[in-house]
């Protein structure tokens, strides 16, 4: 039988339904990007729960923490119970301690609760992603990946704009409860309509090596040492860019609605170079088309440190930037499905998103950290650039191909 037979056979059965419970699954992600920074201007402006400036902080890393931790320690349990019942766990519990931030007593509670709720939320991501690498039919990986990412950007937006209409008449627990009971209704239809991945069904009575150790060892440390810089670099640009890109271009002196403009037009720019950057990919090449990608990023956004006279200008070179930038990461997780095999896939796609979630919060303390300074514009740019080119020449290390299954 070949390969790629049992991965039709499913498609043939439950037609778009995983497709749409991963894009799901990976809109999740997009809440919990927007949903603290939606509340903190009523927490900080009520004092809810005795919040102040420095909790805050604290909170809002604590939970970029949990998600670090939980996508590397999913990597393991994705390998050895499946992709169907790992997501549906992490998804459950994302779900259950988000509702439950929305009765938090105090602000140690909520912190809890974040932290907790991150280490499901980051377990969602790797388990969806070695998910779709396997059930993509074969050649089309790059833009299955990048298509179901979209789904991260659609519920940033979403979310933005529910915010604006939910906060002001029921509260900010209102939004909790949106995020939790969005999750926990996912759930019944995961349940009927997504299979296990085939690949995983066709290796996961081997012998139980384990998988960590393999990742970590061998030809495979290599590979992952490259992989993983890049991903670092990728998710420093991502999350530093949508904090500190409209302060950014404050201090290089465009106006406040300008700068907010910018904001959005990156994360439009973002949308449309997934949509592209997966049928490059499956064309072209994975490790070709990440290169470029990066290498391409690099420039736009050094370009970004001049100041330039005319909107057009500033608004093009921003959306190409988000073309580049964002999808630039994607590639990276599309890259890392075509080189493992799939009794290792999900901890490898773990351990690069979690090392990845090193750079998001490295990205946003660097580029507050410049701004403090008031070197961030045009230095901010030439950071951020640098990021793109350590990235490719991280990417230079790994080998074009690997052995999958």
């Amino acid at each position: 039988m070949s390969a790629t037979t049992p991965t039709t056979s499913a498609q043939r059965t439950h037609g778009r339904w995983p497709v749409f419970l991963c894009w799901l699954a990976v809109a999740l992600d997009g809440f919990d990007l927007v949903v603290l920074g939606a509340v903190i201007p009523v927490l900080d402006k009520n004092k809810a729960l005795g919040f102040d400036a420095a909790s805050l902080t604290l909170v809002a890393t604590v939970g970029l923490v949990g998600v670090g931790i939980g996508a590397v320690a999913v990597g393991p349990l994705t390998d050895r119970f499946g992709r169907r019942t790992t997501l549906m766990a992490c998804i459950a519990a994302f779900s259950v301690l988000t509702l439950a931030i929305a009765f938090a007593p105090n602000v140690a509670a909520f912190g809890v609760l974040r932290f907790l709720g991150g280490l499901g939320l980051g377990a969602c991501l790797p388990t969806a992603l070695a998910f779709m690498t396997e059930y993509a039919p074969r050649g089309r990986g790059g833009s299955a990946v990048t298509m179901m990412m979209t789904g991260y950007h659609v519920g940033a937006v979403l979310t933005a704009l529910l915010a604006i209409v939910v906060i002001p008449e029921f509260g900010w627990q209102a939004m909790f409860v949106i995020g939790g009971v969005a999750g926990l209704l996912t759930l019944p239809l995961m349940w009927i309509k997504l299979p296990e991945s085939a690949a995983f069904l066709a290796v996961e009575r081997r012998p139980d090596v384990s998988a960590t150790s393999k990742v970590v060892r061998g030809r495979y440390l290599r590979i992952g040492i490259g992989i993983w810089v890049a991903s670092f670099m990728g998710l420093l640009l991502v999350y530093g860019l949508n904090t500190w890109l409209p302060k950014i271009m404050g201090q290089a002196g465009y106006s406040l609605g300008a700068s907010l403009g910018l904001l959005l037009t990156l994360n439009l720019g973002a949308v449309t170079g997934l949509l592209v950057a997966g049928r490059v990919s499956d064309a072209r090449g994975n490790k070709p088309t990440v290169l470029v990608w990066f290498g391409v990023a690099a420039v736009f956004l050094a370009l970004l440190s001049i100041r330039m006279q005319t909107q057009v200008l500033v608004y093009a070179a921003v959306f190409l930037a988000g073309v580049f930038v964002f999808s630039a990461q994607v590639l990276v997780y599309a890259f890392v499905g075509h080189l493992y095999p799939s009794e290792v896939r999900g901890t490898a796609l773990g351990l690069a998103a979690g090392v990845g979630r090193i750079g998001a919060i490295i990205g946003p303390f660097l580029g507050g950290a410049l701004v403090s300074a008031g070197l961030a514009y045009p230095w901010g740019f030439y950071a951020f650039a640098f990021a793109a080119v350590l990235a490719v020449l991280a990417l230079l290390t790994v080998p074009a191909h690997g052995h999958t299954a």
